[in-house]
């Protein structure tokens, strides 16, 4: 296997995603806090690996499918690069280097990884073809990350917050299905068996509603009792046109530019969108830390 065909299974663009694991750590105001930035860190490592284990599985067993599609095709093992039978074991390693992580980390973090990779595995083999719900697996993924990363520090997270990753997950995982949907076309079904479920009529809505969602419960967790408690003010709040704007130019993005199938590659490639996020960090670690 050349360590070009093992990147390219593991995906670490994808690991991006594992940022989420910092937020307890702002929130909590634990950033200058030296064990606490480590084990953030070790959490953060730990999920990368678990993630990139769940991506060589999922690659396994859509190899044939992932064929047909314009972009996956290139994939090591839709390409024929790297035969099924070494990707396990990669995914072994992976997996088995996580969990190992993950219990050197105390007994939380380890808990959090096998309930993660338990969810990814249910995922792979049976979930993401159960329309509706196959997205709500993908979002509670976002949940347990956000999650872990308050309880491996032993702090309390607003529900406010979890719904609205919630949400916001809800959110990526739907725009990414409506472009799917809408690049393939009479092929969709094809590569993914669950878009034959769905419609662009239905994911536009379905896409309206979460986007909302996200936006309100993100304004509920800045005005909530706890936060207001906690930071001193109602601060907070203006850290909500952030939010606002990142919602509406990744709208702009799905339906004017039809992107949205890959929301890794919009956040590391929008310059808007990755200044919003720079911005609202800064600007929430300012309201934390001051």
């Amino acid at each position: 296997m050349t360590w070009k065909a093992a990147t390219g299974l593991a995906r670490p663009r994808q690991w991006t995603k594992n940022l989420t694991l910092f937020v307890g750590l702002l929130f909590a105001r634990r950033m200058m806090d030296g064990p606490s930035v480590l084990l953030a860190l070790q959490a953060f490592v730990a999920f990368c690996l678990a993630s990139s284990a769940a991506y060589v599985f999922n690659d396994i067993l859509d190899r044939e499918a992932d064929r047909l599609h314009p972009r996956k095709a290139c994939r090591p093992l839709a390409s024929g690069a790297i035969g099924p039978g070494e990707a396990g074991v990669l995914a072994v390693i992976l997996a088995t280097v996580a969990l190992a992580l993950g219990w050197l980390g105390g007994e939380r973090l380890a808990i959090a990884l096998a309930a993660y990779l338990l969810l990814q595995a249910a995922y792979n083999l049976k979930l993401k073809h159960v329309p509706t719900l196959e997205v709500f697996v993908l979002a509670a993924g976002f949940v347990i990350r956000v999650a872990t990363g308050a309880w491996i520090l032993a702090v309390e997270v607003s529900p406010w917050l979890l719904l609205c990753t919630m949400n916001l997950a809800l959110f990526l995982a739907l725009a990414k299905r409506r472009n799917e949907l809408t690049e393939m076309e009479a092929d969709a079904g094809a590569h993914r068996k669950v878009l034959d479920s769905y419609s662009p009529h239905l994911l536009d809505q379905m896409i309206s509603i979460v986007a909302s969602a996200t936006v309100v419960t993100y304004s509920l967790y800045t005005l909530a009792d706890q936060t207001v408690e906690k930071y001193g003010s109602t601060h907070m709040i203006w850290t909500t046109p952030f939010v606002i704007f990142g919602v509406f130019r990744y709208l702009y993005l799905i339906h004017q530019k039809q992107l949205g199938g890959s929301p890794e590659w919009v956040l590391l490639t929008d310059k808007p969108i990755l200044a919003t996020v720079v911005l609202w960090a800064a600007a929430a670690a300012t309201i934390v830390y001051l």
